[in-house]
């Protein structure tokens, strides 16, 4: 065990609270905590618009990280894309690929559910590792982080809960109107220029409201370092060589004072254009994959995903607040492909020609319900209460050839949940628990597994599960600005069922007899503290995460398989940020994690996490404030250790290395807003964080991280 302290501020493991931030100066680079409430008594008040059980700030006994828009801005202009922008906000997400993947992005070494507005993206029944790519960052007004395993929302959060949440109306009947226009060049290196416009309205009219937006974006190539166009991933997506289209929309009605129906509908495309092909580098020298001018095989890649919610409110039924909300997703993915070995079929070509990609479709629609009193049966005790429903489909395809990889899996479920919280010695201490009983069933048909896996024949059935999963939380408060807390939670998933069914190759197999399918449930434990006061605030956690039988990919032959395991994670993340007299803000942040999986199944961790699940330890720091008049900057280091894997070859180890981002804004009354941002601002040449630790990367996939990028933004009203 290493010695650890961890930054955190707060969310219950079994109560979600959105927030956002009201002023500029408001930190946020430390994990923050946050509070429903309808007042703001200072500057620095953070006001939140609670969804499930409404908790103040000294109440909650978690780590959250809320993301407002002004910090994700200020991350997007150094980054490529929504999700490649929170890894310096949140040190304990694993690095970025840069790519259209999230393959080897772990959040506290576990797998975060992706949601927006409270709608689960994620598909964890075949995962794609593309859930956080369904909604263009124009459309966002702040990203909610909850760490560790919980169950709030349902299946998919052992490692936390990512949720973008949308923009709303102006409330005080004013327009909204945002256009952004920005162009990127990497180095000014020849198709290295990268191209975006996005544009958000919105305004209430009297008891109704609505937010219309679009937003467009184009990218050619990335350059490292070295100058050198990084590879195209041709298989799992890219964000280079593609271009995106995003579409906005979301209306509301208040039929009577305290009551609201409100609908939202998303819809995201990302494109790739294939025109570039990889040139292998070579691992074992150190060489990096690069790109060519050429036409990869097959169709190029892309995604799309539509989201489309209904929701109702009620702030006074029956003496507590009523939320109703239900929802419909739609993805579809095509990857990239190849004469894989798993691909073959000697019955449709000879054995090594046989070129096919794959597809991933999933569909699902659900609902949530929750209601909250307060004083429910005594002073001080609140009471929530909902059920959730979820009906999933997930299939995959191989496209080329009109196969079915994986047959259609269908999981619904239903869960009802209570949560309590009581106050004691005039709220100097706070108690919360509650509990969640997940009923669940995965139906899978009679199918056949593809000639790689020996055409093998699988019994279908409908194996299913009912557990009651449970939170603890306690919050001391002994004075204004300090808090101690701890809790327990626990979380769940489905394990990738998908790659477990597509690569069953031995006869007289059955669905009901695949001890594989059993969900993962991981165990959070944590305990942190934090200090806010006289411009710093400072917050410390530190946690454990357990799972009896959790669920490892490895790569096979060029495909990927479950691994069910015990895996015992644990980390520590710091945070501390200081507001000067001139208005300067200073900030640090770390994060260090160490993980370890049950290698031989006699129940004792004994090997250490790969790349792919685990994240290097982390050290963010930063600098912003004025420079002169409407002049603004601020200046950011992150630092990547280095990492020794001692259980495996010493080529997968570590060597970390130091970005450093320069950010500069000015600001007019009439004219707009400018920035001007340099990432990678030292052309720091390095191999990404995957692509040296993951055991499976081969010369196709082993990757430099992208060079020095300068883009230059402006944004107005109208």
């Amino acid at each position: 065990m290493r010695p650890y302290l961890l930054l955190g501020a707060a969310s219950t493991a079994l109560t979600f609270a959105p927030a956002y931030a009201q002023d500029k100066a408001q930190p946020t680079d430390a994990l923050q905590a946050t509070e429903k409430s309808e007042e703001v008594d200072s500057k620095n008040t953070i006001i939140v618009s609670a969804t499930r059980t409404p908790t103040p700030i000294t109440a909650i006994p978690n780590t959250v990280k809320i993301i407002g828009r002004e910090e994700m801005e200020t991350q997007l202009a150094v980054s490529a894309s929504l999700l490649d922008s929170l890894s310096f906000s949140i040190p304990s997400l694993a690095p970025a690929r840069q790519k259209l993947t999230s393959t080897g992005e772990s959040l506290r070494g576990r797998t975060p559910l992706y949601m927006v507005d409270s709608i689960p993206q994620s598909t964890p029944l075949r995962d794609g590792k593309r859930s956080g790519f369904t909604i263009d960052p124009a459309f966002v007004e702040r990203v909610e982080v909850i760490y560790g395993a919980n169950a709030i929302q349902g299946v998919g959060a052992t490692g936390g809960v990512i949720n973008y949440v949308t923009v709303d109306a102006p409330k005080t009947g004013e327009w909204l109107n945002r256009i952004t226009a920005e162009i990127t060049t990497d180095d000014f290196e020849e198709n290295g220029f990268h191209y975006r416009v996005a544009g958000v309205a919105g305004r209430k009219l009297g008891a109704f409201d609505f937010v219309g937006g679009a937003a467009y974006e184009k990218h050619d190539l990335f350059f490292d370092g070295n100058d050198r166009p990084i590879a195209v991933d041709t298989i799992q997506g890219e964000l280079m060589d593609s271009h995106s289209l995003a579409l906005f929309g979301k209306a509301g009605f208040e039929p009577a004072p305290g009551q609201r129906i409100e609908g939202t509908v998303n819809f995201f495309e990302v494109t790739g254009e294939g025109d570039y092909t990889t040139v292998l580098g070579n691992r074992d020298a150190g060489v990096p994959a690069t790109s060519v001018p050429g036409t990869p095989a097959g169709d190029p890649t892309f995604t799309e995903a539509f989201n489309a919610a209904l929701s109702y409110s009620h702030d006074s039924l029956l003496g507590g607040d009523l939320t109703l909300q239900g929802y419909y997703f739609d993805f579809y993915a095509l990857y990239g492909g190849d004469t894989f070995p798993v691909f073959q079929d000697p019955a449709i070509a000879p054995a090594g020609t046989l070129f096919d990609q794959s597809a991933l479709s999933s569909e699902k629609y659900g609902a949530k319900l929750t209601w909250v009193r307060k004083d429910a049966l005594w002073n001080g005790l609140q009471l929530a209460l909902g059920a959730d429903y979820l009906r999933d489909r997930s299939f995959q395809e191989l496209a080329q050839t009109d196969r079915l990889w994986v047959p259609e899996l269908i999981y619904h479920g239903w869960a009802p949940f209570v949560q309590l919280e009581q106050a004691l010695a005039g709220e100097v201490v706070r108690l919360s628990g509650g509990a969640r009983w997940e009923n669940a069933t995965l139906e899978v048909p009679d199918f056949t597994t593809i000639a790689s896996a020996n055409s093998t024949f699988v019994e279908g059935g409908e194996p299913s599960f009912d557990e009651v999963l449970f939170n603890a939380g306690i919050v001391l408060k002994p004075m204004d600005g300090f808090t101690l807390f701890g809790s327990y939670a626990q979380g769940f998933t489905m394990p990738d069922a998908g790659l477990i069914l597509r690569s069953v190759s031995t006869p007289g197999q059955s669905v009901e007899e695949l001890v594989d399918l059993q969900p993962v449930i991981a165990d959070n434990v944590e305990v942190g503290t934090g200090w806010r006061g006289g411009g710093l605030d400072l917050t410390a956690s530190y946690f454990w995460s357990n799972s009896d039988l959790g669920s490892r990919i490895q790569v096979v032959g060029g495909a990927g398989q479950v691994r069910r395991e015990r895996t015992e994670i644990e980390g520590l993340e710091i945070a501390a940020s200081y507001k000067l007299g001139s208005g300067h803000r200073l900030g640090a942040s770390f994060a260090a994690l160490d993980g370890r999986f049950d290698s031989d199944g006699d129940d004792i961790v004994d090997r250490e996490l790969d790349g792919r699940n685990i994240a290097p330890d982390r050290l963010n720091a930063f600098v912003e404030g004025p420079i002169a008049g409407p002049l603004s900057g601020r200046v950011q280091a992150s630092r990547l250790f280095d990492r020794t894997f001692e259980s495996n070859d010493p080529k997968f180890n570590f060597d970390g290395y130091t970005l450093v981002d320069l950010i500069l804004r000015y600001e007019t009354e009439k004219a707009g807003d400018f920035s001007l941002a340099v990432s990678n601002l030292l052309d720091e040449q390095y191999i990404t964080y995957f692509s040296q630790t993951v055991t499976f990367v081969s010369d196709r996939d082993f990757v430099s991280g992208r060079g020095r990028a300068v883009t230059l933004r402006w944004q107005g009203s109208f």
